[in-house]
């Protein structure tokens, strides 16, 4: 068994107003690495109360999703005997409505672009890579979120 952590920080500035509503959701989450990502709430969820240029729980959710499924995509490809010299991807999630006053991330989307040397797999040896991935993707199977790779 693994254990993972993360340090998440945040405190009220002077001159705002917690009791109604009026403070930043900006804050800092930091990793055992050292690296310390500025977070804030979505602007689609808190407006003008977020900071647009920090990450977002709904982002890191969806960048979760993919880097897990790129990291794994690679290990499939190197054991299936394929050489990947470039992974891009630009995932993107749905937040929706599940329930009255209820939300949830419920569909995620990656979209990889990959570039091979050498051999590159055909239309079924890539799906079925991608489905490799997908099954042993640690994030994918946390989630009830539904995930297609396109």
């Amino acid at each position: 068994m693994a254990a993972y952590t993360a340090d998440v920080a945040w405190s009220l500035r002077e001159g705002e107003d917690f009791a109604k509503g009026r403070y930043s959701r900006g804050h800092v989450i930091s990793f055992d690495g050292g690296l310390i990502v500025p977070a804030s709430a979505s602007p689609h969820v808190v407006g003008k109360w977020a900071v647009p240029e920090a990450v977002d729980p709904e982002e890191m959710f969806v960048a979760a999703l993919s880097n897990c499924h790129m990291l794994t995509f690679l290990h499939k490809a190197r054991l299936a005997g394929f050489v990947v010299t470039s992974y891009r991807d630009h995932a993107s999630g749905i937040m929706e409505e599940i329930a009255p006053g209820k939300m949830a991330v419920t569909k995620v989307t990656l979209a990889p672009k990959i570039e091979w040397d050498g051999a590159a797999p055909d239309a079924e040896q890539l799906a079925h890579l991608h489905h490799e991935a997908h099954e042993e993707c640690f994030i994918a199977n946390s989630v009830k979120t539904h995930v297609t790779v396109i």
